[in-house]
């Protein structure tokens, strides 16, 4: 009997170790920052050396898109560092297949550049603004100008996105008390305000989700879970009803999301990540520059998946002490 033919590995859909269908990808496009963020980015991090291209990243994604990948989010550090970002983006958002792109930002560079990116094609932005009191800024960053974050907010509201997420980093005894100031902040601008649970990266005490929203509820503040609407976005925040509109709130250590899992990560170097909290690689960059063909780099990006581990193992012992800096490895 004749053995039937290989598959193509460039043929979707692309899956993991555990089953899941992989169609989101998180493409860091630099690794270094204008903030220090004390949660992500250490004052001892150099930043990698060797970028990759306009070029290269497109190649990333087109071989990604012909695999099954719909979505792709470019973060980094902070990715509108880059001269080429508009460049960057509108080369990714004409690959075939691709549905949407999407930008994660400190916002300070917005001011310029949201109506370019949104004409390169970037279709949602969420911004991170971790607080409104420029005193506490400079508690989380002794770096960046925070006046520019909300110019660049601004200029965001007033580009015409179809989508527009305001990002919070939640630290006890830092910021936690501005939640509901930040919910009616980013309300009145249209925007949906995101919870996030504070993650082993780098400094602070996280505050868990479930008293997050004890909390906004003994204030009065109505929230009623929307669990249909989460089921529709396939990604990690759970997003409950408000009298202004939306809240998400995303969990990552106290309501575990892996088993949801539908992203893969790859590094402004061009290193393939299965997981963030995992060890599993596959060096694209040197593929690509070595002369791989397409159906090479779906192989190599098919193998580092098959060891993506079930969970991200962040609440392990010590699982901070065996992490790179969260802007090391793209959020």
């Amino acid at each position: 009997m004749t053995a039937p033919p290989p598959r193509d590995p460039l043929t979707p859909p692309l899956l993991d170790a555990q089953g899941r269908t992989m169609t989101y990808l998180r493409l860091s496009v630099t690794d270094r920052c204008n903030f220090r963020c004390t949660y992500c980015s250490p004052a001892s991090w150099g930043g990698k050396k060797d970028l990759l291209s306009p070029e290269e990243f497109e190649r990333i994604v087109s071989v990604f898109a012909r695999m099954g990948i719909r979505r792709v989010r470019l973060t980094g550090g902070e990715p509108l560092i880059r001269p080429d970002i508009v460049e960057v983006a509108g080369r990714i958002a004409a690959q075939p297949g691709v549905e949407r792109v999407a930008i994660t930002t400190n916002a300070s560079h917005l001011e310029k550049l949201a109506v370019p990116l949104r004409e390169a094609g970037v279709t949602q932005l969420n911004i991170s603004l971790d607080t409104l009191s420029e005193a506490t800024f400079r508690r989380i960053s002794k770096q960046g100008d925070f006046a520019s974050i909300l110019r660049g907010i601004d200029a965001a509201v007033g580009a015409g996105y179809a989508s527009l997420k305001l990002n919070v980093v939640v630290m006890r005894g830092v910021n936690d008390a501005e939640v509901s100031d930040l919910i009616a902040y980013a309300h009145a601008r249209g925007m949906t305000p995101r919870f996030i649970e504070l993650m082993p990266f780098g400094q602070g005490t996280p505050v868990p989700t479930a008293e997050l929203v004890e909390r906004l509820q003994s204030t009065g503040l109505s929230l009623v879970p929307n669990d249909e609407e989460h089921a529709d976005t396939a990604g990690p925040a759970r997003y409950w009803r408000a009298p202004g509109g939306r809240v998400g709130f995303i969990s990552p250590l106290t309501q575990n999301f892996c088993g949801g899992c539908n992203r893969v990560r790859v590094a402004s170097n061009g290193d393939l990540r299965s997981c963030l909290g995992g060890r599993a690689q596959a060096p694209l960059h040197a593929l690509i520059r070595g002369g791989s063909t397409d159906a090479e780099l779906a192989l190599a990006i098919r193998q580092a998946l098959g060891e993506k581990p079930e969970g991200h193992r962040f609440n392990e012992p010590g699982a901070n002490k065996s992490l790179l800096p969260m802007m090391g490895i793209g959020g």
